[in-house]
């Protein structure tokens, strides 16, 4: 059912259009990724989000922090944390304060590839809107995303 199928409701059309917008996105930012530095879409998300945290109180995530930030289960978050850690991209230890938490820092490695993978994702997600802002069904959602203003990162705990 193609999202401009008359069967579906208003709704319904504009998350089949997100949704083939997102999926176009992540696809090819994924083989910009892999094909340039080796790393998936969720790789580099979750590298850049752990190299935004911050030395001190509050500064690290926790587990299920990190979980929501990249959109997977915390299961999910663990193994891929544990692939990039036996790559030598990640480093985990245990919370000094709380011995039950375990942190995670993003190596120098780590630092160094995400660096070099920045522009690779930011250029890959320019191109994907390019071309999705050719598609008449797709274009009002780029032109949503080119628009949204970025917020300031509320700290860790807060909602």
């Amino acid at each position: 059912m193609a999202a401009n199928d008359p069967a579906l409701t208003a709704l319904a059309q504009g998350w089949c259009a997100l949704s083939l917008l997102h999926g176009r996105i992540e696809a090819h930012i994924e083989r910009a990724l892999q094909s340039g530095h080796g790393l998936s879409a969720r790789e580099f998300s979750l590298l850049d989000v752990l190299s935004r945290q911050h030395d001190g109180t509050g500064g690290h995530l926790q587990m299920k922090q990190v979980a929501d930030a990249v959109v997977l289960s915390q299961s999910a978050t663990t193994r891929l944390v544990a692939r990039l850690e036996d790559r030598g991209l990640l480093t985990r230890y245990i919370c000094d304060t709380d011995r039950r938490g375990i942190y995670t820092d993003v190596t120098d490695a780590g630092r160094q590839l995400l660096a070099a993978a920045r522009p690779t994702n930011d250029g890959a997600l320019r191109e994907a809107l390019d071309e999705a802002a050719g598609n008449p069904e797709l274009a009002p959602l780029v032109r949503a995303v080119e628009g949204v203003e970025t917020v300031p990162a509320r700290s860790a705990g807060t909602g």
